[in-house]
C-alpha cells in the first residue's frame, strides 16, 4: 500500500480521537465550565450534528479543489478547531471549537476515500479504504484510552492539545506523500450539478443501507456500559477495557472486510449484514455470561466495522463522476445511523425492556439495512445480481440516473 495512505490513517485517527475522547472526560470539562454533564454532553451531540452537515456542505464547496489542496485544507480546520477547544475559555468556545473540527470529518473521510482508492489499482480499492479507515479504528483501540488517562493526569486541555499535534503531523505527511490529484466531477455540470447522484434510486439505497447497517451495531453499543454493568456483573472500571476488545474487533473487522469486498463487494456486504444480525440477536441472549459476552463484544466490532469499506465503496460504485459527494454522503449517512441507533435503543430502555434490548433492537435495525441491499443489490446495476454488472454499464433508469 502507498505511503499516502500512512498520512490519510494518521489523519483518521487524530479526527477519531477527537470525536471519541471527550465522553472520557466528560466530568472533568463539566466542572471546569461549571454545567451539568447533560450540558456537557452536547458537545458530543454537537459534534455529530456538526459531522452530518460538513459531510455535504463543505465536500461541495471543495468539489471543484484538487484533492490534496483540499485535505490539507481541512486539517488547517482541524487542528485550529481542537485549538480553539484546548483554549477555550467558556463552553460557548469550547462548542465552537468542536464545531469547527468536526465540519472537516465527514469531508475528510469522504475525500480521503476517493483519493485512497485513486491511489491503488482497482481490485484493491476497497482494502485502501479501510487502511485509512484504520486510522479512527486505532483512535478506539488505543488513542482513547491513552487520551483520556493524558486528560485525567495532565488536565483534559492537554488531550486537545495532543490532538492538535496530531493534526499537524497528518498535515505535513499529506503535504508530503499525497500526490497531487485533480477533482474530477462533470465540468459541464457545474457544481449544483453533482447533485444529480440523489436522483438515483441505487445511492439512496446505498445511504439507508449504511444509517440502518451501521446504526444497528451502533445503536447497541451506545448503551454497552449499561449491558456489561446491569446484565453481565462486570464493574464499572472495568468497562474501559472491555471496550478495548470491541475496539480491536473494530479494526481487525475494518482490515478483512476491505480485503473481502475488493474480491466481491455484493457478497461481502450480504455476509456481513447476515453475521451482524446473528451476533446482535445472540449477544442479547449470552450477555449475563462474561466470557460469551467477552467473545460476542469482539465479533459485534468486528462484523459491525467490517462492513464500513464496503458501504463506502458501493456509493462510491453508483455515484459516477460526483464520487466525492457521493462518499461524503455516506459519511454523513454514517452520523445519521449513529443518532438513529442510539434513538432507538434509548426508546427501548425507556419503555422498560432491560439493558438487552438495545442489542435486539439493533439487530431488527441491521435487518431493515439487508432488507434493503437484498432489493437494490438484485435490482438493475446492483452486486447481487446473478449475472455480474460491471460498474460502468448502463443501469436502469428507475435505479440508476442517466445523468449520473
Amino acid at each position: 500500500m502507498p505511503l499516502a495512505l500512512l498520512a490519510l490513517a494518521i489523519g483518521g485517527f487524530g479526527i477519531g480521537l477527537t470525536e471519541f475522547v471527550i465522553m472520557g472526560l466528560l466530568p472533568e470539562v463539566a466542572a471546569d465550565f461549571a454545567v451539568s454533564e447533560t450540558v456537557a454532553g452536547y458537545l458530543i451531540s454537537g459534534y455529530a450534528l456538526a459531522v452530518a452537515i460538513g459531510a455535504i456542505a463543505i465536500t461541495v464547496a471543495l468539489s471543484r479543489v484538487h484533492r490534496k489542496t483540499a485535505l490539507i485544507g481541512l486539517m488547517v480546520l482541524f487542528i485550529v478547531g481542537n485549538g480553539l477547544s484546548a483554549l477555550a475559555p467558556s463552553y460557548e468556545m469550547m462548542m465552537l471549537g468542536r464545531i469547527v473540527a468536526a465540519l472537516c470529518h465527514g469531508a475528510f473521510f469522504g475525500i480521503g476515500a476517493v483519493v485512497a482508492a485513486s491511489l491503488v489499482p482497482a481490485n484493491r480499492q476497497a482494502a485502501a479504504i479501510s487502511m485509512m479507515f484504520a486510522g479512527l479504528t486505532t483512535a478506539n483501540v488505543l488513542g482513547v484510552p491513552l487520551g483520556t488517562f493524558l486528560g485525567q493526569a495532565a488536565g483534559w486541555r492537554s488531550t486537545f492539545w495532543t490532538i492538535a499535534v496530531i493534526g499537524i503531523i497528518a498535515l505535513i505527511g499529506i503535504a508530503v506523500l499525497v500526490p497531487s490529484i485533480p477533482a474530477r466531477s462533470d465540468a459541464a455540470s457545474g457544481i449544483l450539478g453533482e447533485f444529480r447522484i440523489f436522483a438515483s434510486g441505487q445511492v439512496w439505497a446505498s445511504i439507508l443501507i449504511t444509517i440502518l447497517g451501521y446504526g444497528g451495531m451502533f445503536g447497541a453499543f451506545s448503551y454497552m456500559a449499561f449491558t456489561l454493568t446491569g446484565v453481565t456483573g462486570f464493574s464499572s472500571a472495568a468497562v474501559p477495557w472491555l471496550l478495548v476488545l470491541f475496539g480491536v474487533g473494530l479494526f481487525i473487522g475494518n482490515i478483512l472486510g476491505g480485503r473481502a469486498a475488493d474480491k466481491n463487494l455484493g457478497a461481502t456486504l450480504l455476509t456481513l449484514l447476515i453475521g451482524l444480525v446473528v451476533i446482535l440477536a445472540v449477544f442479547s441472549l449470552i450477555a449475563e455470561n462474561k466470557v460469551a459476552t467477552i467473545i460476542a463484544l469482539v465479533f459485534m466490532g468486528g462484523f459491525g466495522f467490517a462492513t464500513v469499506p464496503a458501504m463506502q465503496m458501493r456509493i462510491m460504485r453508483h455515484s459516477g463522476d460526483a464520487q466525492t459527494l457521493g462518499s461524503g454522503a455516506n459519511i454523513a449517512a454514517f452520523n445519521v445511523g449513529n443518532a438513529f441507533g442510539a434513538w432507538v435503543g434509548g426508546l427501548t430502555i425507556a419503555s422498560g425492556l432491560g439493558y438487552t434490548s438495545p442489542l435486539w433492537a439493533g439487530a431488527l435495525v441491521t435487518v431493515g439495512g439487508l432488507i434493503t441491499l437484498l432489493i437494490a443489490g438484485r435490482a438493475r446495476g446492483g452486486e447481487l445480481r446473478q449475472k455480474a454488472v460491471n460498474t460502468e454499464a448502463t443501469a436502469d433508469p428507475e435505479w440508476e440516473s442517466q445523468s449520473v
